[in-house]
């Protein structure tokens, strides 16, 4: 039987730190969507109480009442501070960052920026969802560039969709997802600066989601796109959101590169009132103070993907993980089950566990599944189990 893994000292592990009765009577999507029979183990939210700093940043401004509009540069600040640290990344300019309501809200107007109605958005499929949808909504059209071997980036296929897309002088842009999600692929520094090149000899405009950035297993590096050669016309949207569990608390950045200042500069003012200044407090005192509490989640997160992998081995071995270094999101590929293309139906169907269906992230999502790993390992080990009793 698998043994479930020990937290090394430190900071106490937060997956570990709630039950399954107090998870249920959270009142988000991931606990509200299904009936109370079915186990979530889907959207993108962490089964984790706050970290300490958020909470009492605030608490504070509720006491006092600074509930108002957004204002100052903290959160970019903090950021920076945090990029220095973290990814030995000194590139993020204060006067080169705005505040947008959240990462998709600003991919969005990024884009807007620097694409118009009907031209090509180019992604790597399997990719998150709302890729799909909010560059439909804009009015721009989806060219899928699909993940090549090992699921990593595929350069000679971006080099002929680049071309392709700007055929005859027109637009178009890269939406980068990185780290990759659902893959959890964790672009290296020599793959980005052959996305610069490429971007820079095609005229293709590369708006990266760096939201997952955070969220690297330990000894891995995350590399910030706009900090690779060439990449000065890039344009990067990141947020503490997705590490510290602040979907509900939204604020987000986007950073310009040096030449990409004056397409930030004309973004409208009105943009930046969408965002919280509540969720501004939040996300700041995370960067800044909660890094300690980031660490512990990452060994914990480190730790299910091991547990994940041993699970799977003995209860589901014909499931193949991609083994993922980044994000809390696991891409299983379950086509050996011969549950045709969305065994996530039968797993909730028979099993009652809620994963994310593989159909949404494209082409190479048929018969794949997500599963999310930021939960407790009684938690994991129990969706596994109930993974396999479909099988019976």
């Amino acid at each position: 039987m698998t043994s479930i893994p020990q937290h090394p000292p430190g900071e106490p592990d937060p997956l570990r730190a709630l039950t399954l009765g107090q998870l249920r009577r959270r009142t988000s999507m991931k606990w509200r969507t299904y009936p109370e029979d079915v186990l979530p183990l889907w959207v993108a939210e962490m089964d984790v109480p706050l970290a300490g700093p958020v909470v009492r940043a605030v608490t504070d401004a509720l006491a006092l009442g600074d509930t108002g509009y957004p204002a100052g540069t903290g959160y970019a600040e903090a950021l920076a501070g945090f990029a220095a640290k973290r990814w030995n990344w000194d590139g993020i300019a204060v006067e080169r960052t705005a505040i947008v309501p959240d990462v998709m809200l600003g991919v969005v107007e990024m884009l807007r920026l620097v694409t118009g109605p009907g031209d090509p958005v180019i992604v790597n499929s399997p990719v998150y969802p709302p890729f799909y949808q909010f560059v439909t909504h804009l009015n721009r059209r989806v060219v899928e560039a699909p993940l090549g071997a090992g699921l990593r980036l595929d350069l000679d296929l971006l080099e002929t969709t680049f071309r392709a897309a700007t055929a005859g002088g027109g637009r178009a842009a890269f939406l980068l997802c990185s780290p990759h999600n659902p893959t959890g692929t964790v672009h290296t520094a020599a793959e980005l600066a052959a996305v610069a090149e490429l971007a820079e000899r095609h005229g293709v405009r590369v708006v990266a989601d760096e939201i997952h950035a955070p969220l690297v297993a330990p000894g891995v590096t995350f590399v910030p796109y706009l900090s690779v050669p060439g990449a000065g016309r890039g344009l990067s949207l990141m947020s503490a959101s997705k590490g510290w569990n602040l979907a509900g608390l939204k604020a987000a950045l986007a950073v310009a590169g040096p030449g990409a200042a004056a397409d930030l500069a004309r973004m409208p003012e009105e943009v930046g009132h969408g965002a919280s200044h509540v969720a501004v407090i939040a996300h700041t005192a995370a960067l800044n103070d909660a890094t300690g509490w980031l660490d512990a989640l990452l060994a914990g997160l480190d730790a299910n993907r091991r547990l994940l992998t041993a699970l799977l081995a003995e209860h589901l071995p014909a499931v193949r993980p991609h083994p993922g270094r980044a994000t809390y999101l696991a891409w299983l590929d379950c086509r050996a089950l011969g549950l045709g293309h969305d065994p996530a139906a039968v797993f909730l169907d028979r099993g009652r566990v809620a994963l994310n269906s593989g159909l949404p992230f494209g082409t190479g999502g048929a018969g794949h599944v997500r599963l999310n790993l930021a939960t407790s390992p009684e938690i994991l080990t129990e969706g596994v189990r109930r993974m396999a009793a479909a099988l019976t």
